[in-house]
Protein backbone atom coordinates (compact mmCIF):
# COMPACT_ATOMS: atom_id res chain seq x y z
CA UNK A 1 0.00 0.00 0.00
CA UNK A 2 1.05 3.56 -1.28
CA UNK A 3 0.39 6.94 -0.45
CA UNK A 4 -1.71 7.07 -3.07
CA UNK A 5 -4.27 5.94 -1.13
CA UNK A 6 -4.56 8.52 1.32
CA UNK A 7 -6.89 10.52 2.46
CA UNK A 8 -5.57 13.75 1.21
CA UNK A 9 -3.93 14.08 -2.04
CA UNK A 10 -1.15 16.80 -2.89
CA UNK A 11 -1.81 19.37 -5.50
CA UNK A 12 1.62 19.12 -6.32
CA UNK A 13 2.61 16.34 -7.23
CA UNK A 14 6.01 14.76 -6.56
CA UNK A 15 7.14 14.41 -9.99
CA UNK A 16 6.04 18.14 -10.73
CA UNK A 17 8.27 19.29 -7.36
CA UNK A 18 11.57 20.42 -8.65
CA UNK A 19 14.51 19.03 -5.93
CA UNK A 20 14.83 22.54 -4.88
CA UNK A 21 11.46 23.13 -4.10
CA UNK A 22 11.12 20.05 -1.95
CA UNK A 23 14.34 20.55 -0.02
CA UNK A 24 13.32 23.15 1.00
CA UNK A 25 9.75 21.54 2.25
CA UNK A 26 11.89 19.12 3.84
CA UNK A 27 13.75 21.95 5.58
CA UNK A 28 10.33 23.56 6.67
CA UNK A 29 9.29 20.08 8.90
CA UNK A 30 12.57 19.33 10.04
CA UNK A 31 12.94 23.00 11.52
CA UNK A 32 9.85 21.98 13.60
CA UNK A 33 11.48 18.85 14.33
CA UNK A 34 14.26 20.74 15.82
CA UNK A 35 12.28 22.87 17.84
CA UNK A 36 10.45 19.58 19.52
CA UNK A 37 13.80 18.21 19.71
CA UNK A 38 15.23 20.65 21.49
CA UNK A 39 12.74 20.97 24.01
CA UNK A 40 12.38 17.27 24.35
CA UNK A 41 15.88 16.98 25.63
CA UNK A 42 16.74 20.24 27.14
CA UNK A 43 14.17 20.28 29.53
CA UNK A 44 16.44 17.37 31.07
CA UNK A 45 18.62 19.66 31.63
CA UNK A 46 17.24 22.85 32.70
CA UNK A 47 15.45 20.66 35.74
CA UNK A 48 17.73 21.75 38.33
CA UNK A 49 17.18 25.27 37.21
CA UNK A 50 13.51 25.24 36.95
CA UNK A 51 13.19 23.56 40.33
CA UNK A 52 14.85 26.08 42.04
CA UNK A 53 12.67 28.96 40.20
CA UNK A 54 9.67 27.43 40.86
CA UNK A 55 10.43 26.19 44.53
CA UNK A 56 10.36 22.66 44.35
CA UNK A 57 12.51 20.09 44.33
CA UNK A 58 14.12 18.18 41.71
CA UNK A 59 12.04 14.72 42.08
CA UNK A 60 8.85 16.98 41.91
CA UNK A 61 10.38 18.42 38.75
CA UNK A 62 10.69 15.61 37.30
CA UNK A 63 6.92 15.46 37.14
CA UNK A 64 7.12 17.86 34.25
CA UNK A 65 8.80 15.87 31.97
CA UNK A 66 6.75 13.11 32.28
CA UNK A 67 3.23 15.17 31.68
CA UNK A 68 4.75 16.60 28.76
CA UNK A 69 5.52 12.54 27.36
CA UNK A 70 1.78 11.83 28.66
CA UNK A 71 0.62 14.92 26.07
CA UNK A 72 2.20 13.58 23.41
CA UNK A 73 1.29 10.37 23.64
CA UNK A 74 -2.94 11.78 24.56
CA UNK A 75 -2.10 14.43 21.92
CA UNK A 76 -0.76 12.11 18.97
CA UNK A 77 -3.67 9.66 18.29
CA UNK A 78 -6.13 12.49 19.35
CA UNK A 79 -5.54 15.13 17.11
CA UNK A 80 -4.74 12.48 14.20
CA UNK A 81 -8.59 11.54 14.57
CA UNK A 82 -10.33 14.79 15.42
CA UNK A 83 -8.38 16.74 12.70
CA UNK A 84 -9.17 13.77 9.65
CA UNK A 85 -10.89 16.46 7.69
CA UNK A 86 -7.99 19.40 8.19
CA UNK A 87 -5.83 19.94 5.27
CA UNK A 88 -2.11 18.56 6.17
CA UNK A 89 -0.80 21.92 5.70
CA UNK A 90 -3.19 23.86 7.86
CA UNK A 91 -2.65 21.03 10.51
CA UNK A 92 1.39 21.21 10.69
CA UNK A 93 1.03 25.34 10.60
CA UNK A 94 -1.99 24.99 13.59
CA UNK A 95 0.11 22.38 15.52
CA UNK A 96 3.24 23.97 15.40
CA UNK A 97 1.01 26.94 16.58
CA UNK A 98 0.05 25.15 19.10
CA UNK A 99 3.41 23.88 20.59
CA UNK A 100 4.35 27.92 20.43
CA UNK A 101 2.01 28.83 22.66
CA UNK A 102 2.62 25.98 25.31
CA UNK A 103 6.09 26.71 25.61
CA UNK A 104 5.94 30.09 24.87
CA UNK A 105 3.41 30.25 28.69
CA UNK A 106 6.37 27.64 30.09
CA UNK A 107 8.96 30.45 30.02
CA UNK A 108 6.14 32.69 31.54
CA UNK A 109 5.27 29.91 34.05
CA UNK A 110 4.32 31.09 37.69
CA UNK A 111 3.97 28.18 39.42
CA UNK A 112 4.69 24.82 39.40
CA UNK A 113 1.18 23.74 38.98
CA UNK A 114 0.87 25.77 35.71
CA UNK A 115 4.13 24.69 34.52
CA UNK A 116 2.51 21.20 34.46
CA UNK A 117 -0.82 22.27 32.34
CA UNK A 118 1.71 24.11 29.76
CA UNK A 119 4.19 20.91 29.34
CA UNK A 120 1.12 18.88 29.13
CA UNK A 121 -0.01 21.25 26.26
CA UNK A 122 3.50 21.32 24.37
CA UNK A 123 2.84 17.96 24.26
CA UNK A 124 -0.47 17.31 22.89
CA UNK A 125 1.09 18.43 19.03
CA UNK A 126 4.55 16.82 19.33
CA UNK A 127 3.49 13.54 18.21
CA UNK A 128 0.70 14.80 15.71
CA UNK A 129 3.33 16.70 14.10
CA UNK A 130 6.22 14.39 13.33
CA UNK A 131 3.29 11.78 12.00
CA UNK A 132 1.46 14.52 9.78
CA UNK A 133 4.82 16.00 8.78
CA UNK A 134 6.09 12.41 7.51
CA UNK A 135 3.33 11.96 5.70
CA UNK A 136 3.71 15.36 3.60
CA UNK A 137 7.74 14.48 2.92
CA UNK A 138 6.88 11.13 1.69
CA UNK A 139 4.16 12.33 -0.76
CA UNK A 140 7.09 14.32 -2.30
CA UNK A 141 9.05 12.01 -3.12
CA UNK A 142 9.52 9.10 -5.46
CA UNK A 143 7.93 5.67 -3.90
CA UNK A 144 11.70 3.95 -3.50
CA UNK A 145 12.78 7.00 -1.53
CA UNK A 146 10.06 7.61 0.86
CA UNK A 147 11.99 6.37 3.62
CA UNK A 148 14.91 8.81 3.05
CA UNK A 149 12.76 11.87 2.72
CA UNK A 150 11.03 10.66 6.26
CA UNK A 151 14.68 10.35 7.93
CA UNK A 152 14.87 14.28 6.95
CA UNK A 153 11.87 15.08 8.48
CA UNK A 154 13.65 13.17 11.54
CA UNK A 155 16.98 14.87 11.24
CA UNK A 156 15.63 17.85 12.93
CA UNK A 157 15.18 15.77 16.05
CA UNK A 158 18.39 14.33 15.97
CA UNK A 159 20.51 17.49 15.58
CA UNK A 160 18.64 18.73 18.20
CA UNK A 161 20.69 16.38 20.19
CA UNK A 162 23.87 17.93 19.42
CA UNK A 163 23.37 21.58 18.68
CA UNK A 164 19.75 22.47 19.92
CA UNK A 165 20.04 21.28 23.62
CA UNK A 166 23.62 22.48 24.89
CA UNK A 167 22.92 25.82 23.19
CA UNK A 168 18.99 25.94 25.25
CA UNK A 169 21.35 24.48 28.01
CA UNK A 170 23.83 26.85 28.12
CA UNK A 171 21.47 29.72 27.57
CA UNK A 172 19.39 28.58 30.26
CA UNK A 173 21.77 28.49 32.67
CA UNK A 174 23.39 31.91 31.79
CA UNK A 175 20.10 34.14 30.87
CA UNK A 176 17.67 32.15 33.21
CA UNK A 177 15.82 28.89 32.40
CA UNK A 178 12.74 30.68 31.14
CA UNK A 179 15.46 31.52 28.42
CA UNK A 180 15.00 27.93 26.89
CA UNK A 181 11.45 27.65 26.71
CA UNK A 182 11.20 30.95 24.94
CA UNK A 183 14.55 29.78 22.36
CA UNK A 184 11.75 26.65 21.25
CA UNK A 185 9.28 28.73 21.25
CA UNK A 186 11.07 31.19 19.12
CA UNK A 187 11.61 27.66 17.09
CA UNK A 188 8.17 26.97 16.74
CA UNK A 189 6.89 30.40 15.13
CA UNK A 190 10.27 30.10 12.40
CA UNK A 191 8.35 26.60 11.40
CA UNK A 192 5.10 27.85 11.19
CA UNK A 193 6.46 30.96 8.98
CA UNK A 194 8.76 28.66 7.04
CA UNK A 195 5.68 26.03 6.20
CA UNK A 196 3.10 28.60 5.27
CA UNK A 197 6.20 29.97 2.54
CA UNK A 198 7.17 26.11 1.56
CA UNK A 199 4.55 23.55 1.94
CA UNK A 200 2.37 22.53 -0.93
CA UNK A 201 -1.60 23.42 -0.42
CA UNK A 202 -4.00 19.85 -0.27
CA UNK A 203 -7.11 19.23 -0.35
CA UNK A 204 -9.16 16.77 1.61
CA UNK A 205 -10.48 13.82 -0.78
CA UNK A 206 -14.50 12.74 0.15
CA UNK A 207 -14.68 10.28 2.84
CA UNK A 208 -11.50 11.41 5.10
CA UNK A 209 -13.55 11.42 8.41
CA UNK A 210 -12.23 10.61 11.96
CA UNK A 211 -13.82 7.04 11.62
CA UNK A 212 -11.68 6.15 8.99
CA UNK A 213 -8.73 7.02 10.85
CA UNK A 214 -10.09 5.02 13.70
CA UNK A 215 -9.94 1.78 11.59
CA UNK A 216 -6.07 1.83 12.05
CA UNK A 217 -6.67 0.52 15.27
CA UNK A 218 -8.08 -2.52 13.85
CA UNK A 219 -5.39 -3.67 12.09
CA UNK A 220 -2.89 -6.02 13.27
CA UNK A 221 0.04 -5.04 11.42
CA UNK A 222 -0.42 -1.42 12.65
CA UNK A 223 -0.01 -2.62 16.62
CA UNK A 224 2.58 -5.26 16.15
CA UNK A 225 4.44 -2.36 14.10
CA UNK A 226 3.80 -0.35 17.22
CA UNK A 227 4.55 -2.49 19.63
CA UNK A 228 8.11 -3.22 17.38
CA UNK A 229 8.82 0.34 18.62
CA UNK A 230 7.72 0.23 21.77
CA UNK A 231 9.35 -2.50 22.91
CA UNK A 232 12.75 -2.14 20.65
CA UNK A 233 13.11 1.40 21.24
CA UNK A 234 13.64 0.90 25.18
CA UNK A 235 16.79 -0.47 24.69
CA UNK A 236 17.95 2.79 23.49
CA UNK A 237 16.74 4.77 26.08
CA UNK A 238 17.52 2.57 29.01
CA UNK A 239 21.13 3.19 28.53
CA UNK A 240 20.60 7.00 27.60
CA UNK A 241 18.94 7.31 30.60
CA UNK A 242 21.47 6.65 33.29
CA UNK A 243 24.15 7.49 30.73
CA UNK A 244 25.69 10.55 32.77
CA UNK A 245 25.93 8.67 35.83
CA UNK A 246 27.61 6.30 34.71
CA UNK A 247 30.22 8.22 32.85
CA UNK A 248 30.78 9.72 36.27
CA UNK A 249 30.92 6.62 38.15
CA UNK A 250 32.13 3.98 36.63
CA UNK A 251 34.18 5.42 33.56
CA UNK A 252 35.07 8.70 36.65
CA UNK A 253 35.08 10.92 33.81
CA UNK A 254 34.25 14.80 34.98
CA UNK A 255 30.74 16.35 34.51
CA UNK A 256 32.47 18.37 32.12
CA UNK A 257 32.75 15.84 29.88
CA UNK A 258 29.45 14.66 30.11
CA UNK A 259 28.00 16.61 26.92
CA UNK A 260 30.78 15.69 24.87
CA UNK A 261 30.04 11.85 25.07
CA UNK A 262 26.34 12.87 24.50
CA UNK A 263 26.93 14.65 21.57
CA UNK A 264 29.14 11.74 20.01
CA UNK A 265 25.16 10.07 21.07
CA UNK A 266 23.57 12.88 18.69
CA UNK A 267 26.14 12.51 16.20
CA UNK A 268 25.11 8.58 15.78
CA UNK A 269 21.62 9.16 16.12
CA UNK A 270 21.87 11.56 13.00
CA UNK A 271 23.94 9.00 11.18
CA UNK A 272 21.63 5.81 11.85
CA UNK A 273 18.90 8.09 10.80
CA UNK A 274 20.41 8.27 7.62
CA UNK A 275 21.96 4.88 6.93
CA UNK A 276 17.99 3.28 8.11
CA UNK A 277 16.73 5.87 5.18
CA UNK A 278 18.69 4.46 2.84
CA UNK A 279 18.35 0.70 3.23
CA UNK A 280 14.79 1.08 4.03
CA UNK A 281 14.00 2.10 0.57
CA UNK A 282 15.88 -1.04 -0.42
CA UNK A 283 14.48 -3.52 1.88
CA UNK A 284 12.47 -2.30 4.75
CA UNK A 285 11.79 -5.58 6.39
CA UNK A 286 15.46 -7.08 6.61
CA UNK A 287 16.96 -3.82 7.53
CA UNK A 288 14.59 -3.18 10.27
CA UNK A 289 15.62 -7.08 11.29
CA UNK A 290 19.29 -5.58 10.84
CA UNK A 291 19.45 -2.51 12.81
CA UNK A 292 17.53 -4.22 15.81
CA UNK A 293 19.90 -6.66 15.93
CA UNK A 294 22.65 -4.24 15.48
CA UNK A 295 21.48 -1.97 18.55
CA UNK A 296 20.86 -5.32 20.70
CA UNK A 297 24.89 -6.40 20.18
CA UNK A 298 25.94 -2.48 20.92
CA UNK A 299 23.29 -2.56 23.55
CA UNK A 300 25.00 -5.88 25.35
CA UNK A 301 28.28 -4.27 24.61
CA UNK A 302 28.06 -1.14 26.99
CA UNK A 303 28.38 -2.85 29.80
CA UNK A 304 32.22 -4.14 28.83
CA UNK A 305 33.00 -0.58 27.44
CA UNK A 306 31.97 1.33 29.94
CA UNK A 307 35.33 1.29 32.21
CA UNK A 308 37.60 3.17 29.12
CA UNK A 309 36.75 6.62 27.98
CA UNK A 310 37.10 5.73 24.48
CA UNK A 311 35.67 2.29 24.20
CA UNK A 312 32.68 4.15 25.76
CA UNK A 313 32.48 7.13 23.43
CA UNK A 314 32.59 4.38 20.54
CA UNK A 315 29.51 2.47 21.87
CA UNK A 316 27.63 5.07 22.80
CA UNK A 317 28.17 7.00 18.67
CA UNK A 318 26.41 2.80 17.86
CA UNK A 319 23.93 2.74 20.45
CA UNK A 320 22.91 6.22 18.95
CA UNK A 321 22.79 4.89 15.50
CA UNK A 322 19.83 2.22 16.16
CA UNK A 323 17.80 5.14 16.84
CA UNK A 324 17.31 5.33 12.52
CA UNK A 325 14.67 2.03 13.67
CA UNK A 326 12.03 5.23 13.88
CA UNK A 327 12.50 6.47 10.03
CA UNK A 328 11.76 2.47 9.25
CA UNK A 329 8.73 1.92 11.19
CA UNK A 330 7.51 5.10 10.08
CA UNK A 331 7.96 3.81 6.47
CA UNK A 332 6.62 0.19 7.69
CA UNK A 333 3.11 1.70 9.07
CA UNK A 334 2.73 3.94 5.77
CA UNK A 335 2.35 0.62 4.15
CA UNK A 336 0.26 -1.20 6.43
CA UNK A 337 -2.61 1.72 7.67
CA UNK A 338 -4.24 1.26 4.51
CA UNK A 339 -6.29 4.73 4.46
CA UNK A 340 -6.30 5.55 7.87
CA UNK A 341 -2.66 7.20 7.27
CA UNK A 342 -2.80 10.01 9.69
CA UNK A 343 -3.35 7.81 13.27
CA UNK A 344 -1.16 5.53 12.13
CA UNK A 345 1.83 7.86 11.68
CA UNK A 346 0.73 10.09 14.92
CA UNK A 347 0.63 6.93 16.76
CA UNK A 348 4.24 5.86 16.17
CA UNK A 349 5.11 8.40 18.78
CA UNK A 350 3.58 7.36 21.18
CA UNK A 351 4.56 4.23 20.89
CA UNK A 352 8.17 6.20 20.89
CA UNK A 353 7.34 7.69 24.41
CA UNK A 354 5.78 4.72 25.68
CA UNK A 355 9.39 3.38 24.84
CA UNK A 356 11.02 6.49 26.49
CA UNK A 357 8.98 5.72 29.60
CA UNK A 358 9.58 1.51 29.90
CA UNK A 359 13.46 1.44 29.21
CA UNK A 360 14.52 3.88 31.91
CA UNK A 361 11.82 1.85 34.15
CA UNK A 362 13.77 -1.28 33.65
CA UNK A 363 16.97 -0.03 33.43
CA UNK A 364 16.26 1.65 36.31
CA UNK A 365 14.83 -1.08 38.54
CA UNK A 366 17.80 -3.33 37.53
CA UNK A 367 20.37 -0.29 38.97
CA UNK A 368 18.18 -0.24 42.30
CA UNK A 369 18.43 -4.13 42.33
CA UNK A 370 21.81 -3.72 43.03
CA UNK A 371 22.99 -4.66 39.05
CA UNK A 372 25.43 -1.59 39.02
CA UNK A 373 24.86 0.90 36.28
CA UNK A 374 26.38 -0.81 33.19
CA UNK A 375 23.45 -3.35 34.09
CA UNK A 376 21.51 -0.62 31.96
CA UNK A 377 23.24 -2.19 28.69
CA UNK A 378 21.63 -6.15 29.14
CA UNK A 379 18.13 -4.56 29.90
CA UNK A 380 18.64 -2.30 26.77
CA UNK A 381 19.77 -5.56 24.44
CA UNK A 382 16.95 -7.44 25.90
CA UNK A 383 14.11 -4.47 24.75
CA UNK A 384 15.72 -4.53 21.69
CA UNK A 385 15.72 -8.37 21.27
CA UNK A 386 12.02 -8.43 22.34
CA UNK A 387 11.31 -5.94 19.85
CA UNK A 388 13.32 -8.02 17.08
CA UNK A 389 11.08 -11.07 18.07
CA UNK A 390 7.65 -8.93 17.63
CA UNK A 391 9.09 -7.78 14.46
CA UNK A 392 9.33 -11.54 13.05
CA UNK A 393 5.51 -12.05 14.19
CA UNK A 394 4.58 -9.13 12.36
CA UNK A 395 6.61 -10.13 9.36
CA UNK A 396 5.04 -13.55 9.76
CA UNK A 397 1.83 -12.80 10.44
CA UNK A 398 1.88 -10.24 7.03
CA UNK A 399 2.49 -13.54 5.22
CA UNK A 400 -0.46 -15.44 6.02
Amino acid sequence: MTLAANDRSLDVSASAHAPASAGLVLFALAMGGFAIGTTEFATMSLLPYFSAGLGIDEPTAGHVISIYALGVVVGAPLIAVLAARIPRRTLLIGLMALFALGNGLSALAPTYHWMLVFRFLSGLPHGAYFGVAALVAASLSAPNRRAQSVARVMLGLTVATILGVPAASWMGQVLGWRTGFAIVAGLALLTVVLIALFAPRDTVQPGASPLRELGALKRRQVWLTLATGAIGFGGLFAVYTYVASTLMAVTEVSPAFVPVVLAIFGLGLTAGTLVAGWAADRALVPATAGMLLWSAFWLAAFPFAAGNIWAVSLVIFMIGSGGGLGAMLQTRLMDVADDAQTLAAALNHSAFNAANALGPWLGGMAIAAGYGWTSTGWVGSGLALGGLAIWIVAVLDARR
